[in-house]
């Protein structure tokens, strides 16, 4: 007889059908076909006995009769096992309804249904049985039969009514009494069961299956060892299913008797139900490899506690934390305690998690959410805890070391205690510090002079004193800078800060900038008297040496710049150059001259190359070398034909021949000028020259025809012409900003052709920049680099480009600075073009232009740390964006030194391209880092966690990815793409496990 789910079994002793053989009374008249017929039935002839019922029923007609044949030729089928029994009986009962046979035909449908384990259709006839015309036999088997099939119908109500009718009776007492066991089994009644099964446990076809139960109900119970022995009696003789759920029950006491090496050995061997494990199963495989000091085992089991939300869960965490520590896998044991400390379910467990998650933030940095604010929520949750006064110190120190400064300053301003002054005193002046990197300097300057105002560390005031005068001279506040700079030096533990050692360079360069030259000069002189970096060395030279030129201390200068030159740093062709032209101020001209030819040899490509071709000219014209001056000239004009000293050295050889009595040349050299630099001073002066050439000549009409042609000389109204502009120039040099736009724009509506309208209009546009009338000054500007090439090109390019930058008119911004990189004579300013057209390219999102511009700039040995950092970030994001990852690698591993967002950015990236090695523990530790170090800038921390969980997945880790999304969807809403991809991988790994969850590695 089947069984119930596969682990029942049943042993049934089918009585003989006791068919009373007594003839009705209408064979009493000595119908001997059915005697016959009724007697083969009785001797157990069925086949025949039917043959002679169905020939009956052939030769009759009497109702009586035709019924009883039907219900022996049924009972003859039911005997025999015939499929078509049933159907035969239930057609009997069916068109005989008032038949005396018809309750015993209930009796054999019952049992014909329940002899094909047919117990739901067997339970319908048995409950149309009337019990009380059954006899004792019949009784027994309809009760137990009946009793049975409620039992499988799982209606133990009703199965143990008629079970326990035939508890005592020696043919169905002993099934009675273990199903009877095995219901009281199921219902968690062990008292009972036992009772039953022991009541059978002696008779050997029980004896198997009592041990299988009875060692289930002991470790229910408590009994362990007593559930052990009986499990491995049980083992051997039982079904594979059966012994997966041994198993379980052996291995499980073992581990209720802390016998945790015992207790793997047969943990690891259970199936699971259905083929799967649950929380619990692979916590106590996971404790018991814990408590056996076996930490990468109990993680391979703990980190499988997928979605768990109950005290196992919660203390499966735990230990998974703690199994993390023993292998020295911090960031995954911070994850573990973080989901811990979660959880309610056990309050020593949340505190205990609490601490661990608070002290592992605090060791390696947390991208959640901040350290500071961690440590400060366990103080404020368990205020008893042993380990207060730590945690305290801890969180001191945590404001400074996590740098999340911001969140930092809004716990400690909303906490504001006394003794977190000096905690408030730190974090404000590292946040300014922070901000000043960061360029943000108007929020770096409030910062630092709120440290200052809290007075708690003297160190701290003076630092922050420091960083002030920095951030007001950085903001071209320089008198302010240079009093707080002073102040700084005032304070008696200046010395001891870092700052201090160039403290004199930042005053002397407060004072240049103020042009107190003088004064710039000692202090430059100060500071290279008590030394500083070569850098700083350098460069307190070269200010040196411009401090004592401006001042026409010129052999002091020159001595100076004699060190520049000596050192030969960046700026060497620059004090040379200055050196050469000094050696002109004090009457040195042959000593000048040798030092510019030299120079001209030693620095071919120097930016002030033009400066000494145009000063060796002079000079030769000062020495009467006129064709060594002419020659000059000529190379200049032909290295430099676009350059701002074109005009002026054709109109210096103009000066030559006419000082030399040489007049056609002259007058061409004039008229050259005139023609291709209209309007400029060159070219009035030109004018005004060659007038003398023509009145000397008596040619004073070939002069006017002449004049006549030009269109910014009118001869006749030259005297008012001049007039009004000295007025507007007058108001323009006294700084009387609005008299001069009004002065210059009436000399331009009266001649806007004339002799000054190109500075009328330079000077205009200056005023109106100056008077915040920006886009008035554009048309002005714009008039001056149409003309020729001129002294104010290159000024009004520069605003040009400053104004279309600030109101985002990028087309219009990309020609004027393209102009600026080619025509530019200063190379600060030539930088300034590429670093702009660098990032205009970069977010067109035209790469190709970006990296060329952004190389440019890194080629450049004068490019400031801050532009090349600028430019080293967009080769290597542009790369990213071209899908140039190797370019991209090397770009960010040039940055790893950068500071701020951008030191942020590069160990992402480092983490990045880690992780697409196949390095992925190197990745997470990189995230590590990214976590402690760059805290604030929560961007580049959501995208490392999402990189975090890649990597853990790679290294079989389930759980820690798994949870790192959770977090990320939970706590990081500020950005939508991240979350949306960690959705989407968490959906992907969750889809992946389910698969998988079925069995472990043993």
């Amino acid at each position: 007889m089947r069984t119930l789910s596969g682990i029942l079994f049943t042993l049934l002793f089918w009585g003989t059908l006791s068919v009373s053989a007594q003839k009705s009374t209408i064979y009493n008249s000595n119908s001997k076909d059915f005697e016959t017929a009724v007697s083969l039935y009785t001797a157990g002839q069925y086949a025949s006995a039917k043959l002679v019922f169905d020939r009956i029923k052939t030769n009759s007609a009497n109702q009586e009769v035709l019924s009883d044949c039907l219900y022996y030729t049924a009972m003859c089928a039911i005997r025999e096992r015939q499929p078509s029994a049933g159907s035969l009986m239930e057609r009997f009962v069916s068109d005989y309804p008032t038949s005396t046979k018809r309750n015993q035909a209930y009796v054999e449908l019952g049992h014909f249904y329940f002899q094909q384990e047919n117990y739901e259709k067997a339970l319908s006839w048995y409950e149309k049985v009337d019990e009380m015309y059954l006899g004792a036999n019949e009784s027994e088997k309809y009760n137990f039969q009946k009793g049975y099939s409620f039992f499988v119908a799982k209606n133990k109500k009703e199965a143990s009514i008629y079970l326990n009718k035939v508890l005592n009776t020696p043919n169905y007492g002993s099934q009675a009494k273990y199903y009877l066991g095995f219901m009281a089994y199921e219902g968690d009644d062990y008292k009972r069961a036992t009772q039953y099964f022991d009541a059978v446990a002696t008779e050997g076809k029980y004896k198997e299956r009592m041990s299988y139960y009875q060692s289930d109900m002991n470790f229910k119970q408590g009994n362990f060892q007593k559930a052990i022995d009986l499990g491995e009696q049980a083992m051997a003789k039982s079904t594979l299913a059966e012994q997966s759920e041994l198993n379980k029950i052996i291995g499980e006491s073992y581990f209720n008797l802390k016998e945790y090496e015992k207790a793997i050995q047969y943990l690891k061997l259970y199936k699971g139900k259905n083929g799967k494990w649950t929380n619990v199963d692979f916590y106590q495989l996971g404790f018991a490899y814990y408590q056996q000091k076996e930490f990468q085992e109990a993680v391979s089991q703990f980190n499988k506690i997928i979605d768990g939300k109950d005290f196992v869960a919660q203390n499966g965490y735990y230990h998974l934390g703690q199994s993390y520590l023993h292998l020295d896998k911090k960031q995954e044991a911070l994850n573990a305690f973080k989901n811990a400390s979660e959880m309610d379910f056990d309050a020593s467990l949340k505190e205990e998690s609490s601490l661990n998650y608070a002290k592992l933030s605090y060791e390696i940095g947390n991208s959640y959410e901040s350290v500071p604010a961690i440590l400060m929520a366990f103080l404020e949750r368990y205020p008893q805890n042993s380990n207060q006064s730590a945690i305290e110190k801890l969180l001191i120190d945590s404001y400074i070391s996590s740098k999340n400064y911001k969140e930092a300053l809004a716990i400690l301003e909303k906490k504001g205690t006394q003794e977190n002054k000096l905690a408030y005193q730190k974090v404000l002046f590292y946040s300014g510090l922070q901000s000043f990197t960061d360029g943000e300097y108007k929020e770096a300057l409030e910062r630092f002079e709120k440290a200052i105002g809290q007075q708690k560390d003297a160190l701290i005031t003076a630092r922050a004193t420091f960083w002030k005068g920095e951030t007001q001279f950085v903001l071209d506040d320089f008198k302010n800078a240079l009093l707080t700079f002073k102040q700084f030096i005032s304070f008696a533990e200046a010395i001891n800060t870092a700052e201090f050692k160039n403290c004199n360079y930042n005053i002397a360069y407060a004072y240049f900038k103020m042009k107190e030259y003088d004064q710039a000069g000692n202090y430059f002189q100060k500071q290279i008297e008590k030394g500083t970096d070569k850098v700083r060395m350098n460069d307190a030279y070269l200010r040196l040496a411009d401090c004592r030129f401006v001042t026409s201390k010129y052999w002091p200068a020159m001595e100076a710049y004699a060190k520049v030159i000596e050192q030969k740093g960046v700026d060497a062709d620059y004090a040379f150059y200055q050196r050469a032209i000094s050696y002109g101020f004090v009457g040195k001209n042959e000593k000048k001259i040798e030092n510019l030819v030299s120079f001209l040899q030693l620095y071919p490509k120097s930016e002030y190359r033009d400066d000494a071709l145009f000063e060796l000219g002079n000079t030769y014209v000062t020495e009467n070398k006129d064709e060594k001056a002419i020659a000059t000239y000529d190379q200049l004009i032909k290295e430099f034909e676009n350059g701002s000293f074109v005009s002026k050295s054709i109109l210096r050889q103009g000066l030559v021949y006419y000082n030399a009595d040489k007049d056609t040349q002259a007058i061409a050299k004039f008229k050259q000028v005139v023609a291709a630099f209209p309007k400029s001073a060159e070219a009035l002066e030109a004018v005004s020259t060659a007038r003398l050439i023509y009145v000397e000549n008596g040619k004073v009409d070939e002069y006017a025809s002449w004049v006549r042609t030009l269109d910014f000389v009118a001869v006749s109204d030259a005297d008012l012409d001049n007039d009004t502009y000295e007025s507007a120039e007058k108001q323009y040099q006294q700084s009387n900003t609005s008299q001069a736009i009004t002065g210059f724009g009436a000399y331009l509506t009266a001649f806007p052709k004339g002799i000054h309208a190109l500075q009328a209009h330079f000077y205009l546009a200056q005023s109106q920049y100056s008077n915040g009338s920006e886009e008035k000054s554009i048309p002005n500007y714009e008039y001056v680099i149409a003309e020729p090439r001129n002294e104010f090109t290159e000024p009004s390019l520069m605003r040009l480009a400053e104004i279309f930058l600030k109101a985002k008119e990028v087309e219009k911004a990309i020609v004027v600075l393209s102009r600026i990189e080619t025509e530019a004579d200063l190379l600060q300013n030539k930088t300034f073009a590429q670093a702009n057209l660098m990032k205009l390219y970069y977010d067109k999102k035209d790469y190709a232009n970006a990296v060329v511009y952004a190389e440019k700039v890194l080629e450049n040995p004068k490019t400031e740390a801050d532009v090349k950092s600028d430019a080293q970030i967009v080769v290597a994001r542009s790369a990213m964006e071209t899908g140039d990852e190797a370019k991209a690698k090397s770009g960010y591993e040039k940055l790893m030194t950068a500071q701020g967002e951008l030191g942020a950015e590069a160990l992402y990236y480092d983490a990045y391209f880690k992780n697409k090695a196949g390095k992925f523990e190197d990745s997470n530790v990189a995230i590590q880092q990214l976590a402690k170090n760059y805290s604030d800038y929560k961007y580049f921390g959501a995208k490392g966690l999402l990189l975090m969980a890649t990597n853990f997945y790679a290294l079989k880790d389930s759980y820690q990815a798994t949870y790192i999304l959770e977090t990320i969807i939970k706590n990081f809403t500020d950005f939508p793409e991240v979350v949306a991809q960690a959705q989407k991988d968490l959906e992907t790994i969750k889809a992946e496990e389910s698969k998988t969850n079925s069995s472990i590695t043993n």
